[in-house]
């Protein structure tokens, strides 16, 4: 008879934190085996296996039938499961948690630059919050986040990630539709400049949605309420996997509520108050170019 061995962990970003529990015959050094996504997704993440939470967020028993179920406190896998799946649930979780304490992470670079703070928002197309995010930076910017950034209810950005890309996707996580990372990069820039990277929090001043693709002829459009909220609704929901299959034939169970929701609406409602524009342009120079035109 196997014995069953168990393990809890703990991780952290900011003031979220969640807990992990592991069962299962097969012994494990880490139950999430490393946390590159987590700091690519979110921001500087830290595992401890000191417990402090009373329960589990994420509870995974390996000796048994596959399912994945979540019952408005902790999601439970049951069954074998690649390590990718747990590491998005892991990410969702901690956005939950980070909501919980009025922190909000959006899909959205930032940068400090010529005095005001800008967000690049990876909204409904995601078309640019990098190649923009590195152009400002090489024209003198300093880099308040990459992938992820995360605002407070004042629409501070006050933490966030400082990973360009993630170069190794985790099993279960792999993309065939995504081009190699540093492609993009070595098109426009040559090679990636180095920038300063800006030190404590900053309000978010200008949202810029960029669309950078070669065909388009370059165009800048300040944008309405209706647009503005939109966007931005998709670039904090990107974080609670409501579109995504965990594995074949299992989708990510639904974390939100209609409480959830009507907040983060608020949220957005409010956040979406300072100016946006969209910016259609064939590389991030021009697209940079426009921007310069109206701050």
């Amino acid at each position: 008879m196997l014995t069953a061995h168990q393990a809890s962990e703990e991780v952290t970003v900011g003031p979220a934190r969640i807990r992990i529990d592991y069962h299962g015959s097969e012994a494990r050094d880490h139950i999430l085996e490393d946390l590159d996504f987590f700091i690519y997704r979110l921001a500087d993440a830290r595992i401890s296996s000191e417990v402090t939470l009373a329960t589990p967020d994420i509870v995974w028993n390996l000796d048994a039938e596959t399912s994945v179920a979540y019952d408005g406190h902790t999601m439970v896998f049951q069954g074998t499961w690649a390590p990718g799946p747990l590491q998005k649930a892991g990410v969702a979780m901690l956005a939950l948690r980070l909501e919980e304490r009025g922190l909000h992470p959006f899909h959205a670079s930032a940068v400090r630059y010529r005095d005001r703070t800008i967000m690049f928002l990876g909204g409904e197309s995601n078309h640019g919050k990098s190649m923009g995010q590195i152009e400002a930076c090489r024209r003198g910017g300093s880099l308040v986040s990459t992938e992820t950034t995360i605002v407070d209810e004042s629409g501070t950005a006050v933490m966030g990630s400082h990973t360009l890309f993630i170069k190794k996707r985790a099993q279960g996580t792999e993309r065939a539709d995504k081009a190699a990372p540093e492609r993009g990069v070595e098109k426009f820039f040559g090679s990636t400049p180095t920038w300063e990277v800006l030190d404590g929090p900053t309000r978010v001043d200008v949202v810029v949605v960029p669309s950078i693709d070669g065909n388009y002829d370059p165009s800048i459009a300040e944008m309405i309420p209706f647009e503005r909220q939109f966007q931005t609704l998709h670039s904090v929901q990107n974080y609670f996997l409501l579109n995504e299959l965990l594995a074949p034939g299992w989708p990510m169970p639904l974390l939100d509520t209609e409480a959830l929701r009507r907040d983060r609406a608020r949220f957005v409602a409010s956040f979406s108050e300072r100016p946006y524009f969209l910016i259609r342009a064939a590389t991030p120079q021009v697209l940079m170019d426009l921007l310069d035109g109206v701050l």
